[in-house]
């Protein structure tokens, strides 16, 4: 079911990690971003949207991680949209003939390979290198591009409704994830995406993760702040999971006060604080 948080911005938040698709109100249409992972639910989603007389006409790929690369066939045929950097990554992803039979091979234990449609996966338009808007024909969708979490990251700010879509960012119960592959300073690109968040934080009424609780005005600049936080904590090495480390991270997405059905957090958690210390021991510098 498709829930309003702002003048013509919908979310739709699927039973699968609670992954929210955001559906923005145009003259011509919708724009839908990150649409979801079950089959059933986008159907239902595609459904909603042709009683209110709505037609998909663009999409957005916020990341090129699988759960934000999927698109059901009831959606249309719209270009889907991400940034350039983004697009290559789904290039080489796709250039694996085995890329989509491993996505169905790790969800075996979820319980939902199944309903996770693949047919359209990935099809996504480059966007040139440093646009700075989606091309559409409705309320001005700013590109926030930087290299935190995955290559061509994008958090979007519907600046006219104050609505900022954050991708894999600023969530209640997910820790910030760094990309760990093939970035040189991890640590520092995911400093400098939160800066670049705060930078329009000011003017944000909704903050809208890509798994988790959407946030008002009030949580926004306490969400970049327990991001922040968490963030240095690695770099410091005051960590869970790491021994011979004394420090221990007190934040409420790990640990004892993990929320209900997310304890696994935790243990990516220490999968990250692990790689980032042998990391540091082999760089000879912190995380």
């Amino acid at each position: 079911m498709l829930r309003q948080v702002a003048e013509g911005v919908l979310v739709h938040e699927s039973e699968f990690c609670q992954s929210n698709a955001v559906v923005v109100h145009g003259r011509a249409g919708v724009l839908l971003i990150d649409p979801g992972v079950q089959d059933h639910e986008m159907a239902c989603l595609a459904n909603d949207l042709s009683d209110s007389g709505q037609a998909v006409v663009a999409g957005f790929s916020t990341h090129p991680d699988w759960d934000h690369l999927l698109w059901h066939p009831r959606l249309g045929a719209a270009p889907r949209y991400g940034t350039a950097r983004c697009a290559a990554a789904v290039r080489d992803q796709l250039s694996d003939p085995n890329a989509k039979a491993d996505i169905t091979d790790h969800l075996l234990e979820t319980g939902i390979a199944e309903r996770v449609p693949l047919d359209l996966y990935g099809l996504i338009t480059a966007l040139p290198a440093e646009t700075a808007q989606i091309p559409w024909d409705g309320p001005h969708v700013r590109i926030i591009e930087h290299q935190a979490h995955a290559p061509g990251h994008a958090a979007l700010f519907i600046e006219e409704r104050g609505v900022l879509v954050a991708g894999d960012m600023l969530s209640d119960v997910l820790v910030p994830m760094l990309d760990l592959n093939g970035t040189a300073d991890p640590i520092e690109d995911y400093l400098a995406a939160l800066r670049l968040l705060e930078g329009v934080a000011g003017d944000v009424d909704v903050v809208v993760p890509g798994h988790g609780s959407v946030g008002g005005a009030d949580q926004v600049h306490e969400r970049i702040e327990r991001d922040r936080a968490y963030v240095l904590a690695l770099r410091e090495g005051r960590v869970l999971g790491v021994p011979g480390v004394p420090g221990v991270l007190g934040d409420p997405r790990v640990g004892p006060s993990a929320r209900p059905g997310w304890e696994w957090v935790s243990d990516v958690h220490d999968g990250q604080a692990q790689r980032l210390a042998r990391r540091g021991e082999r760089d000879g510098t912190p995380g």
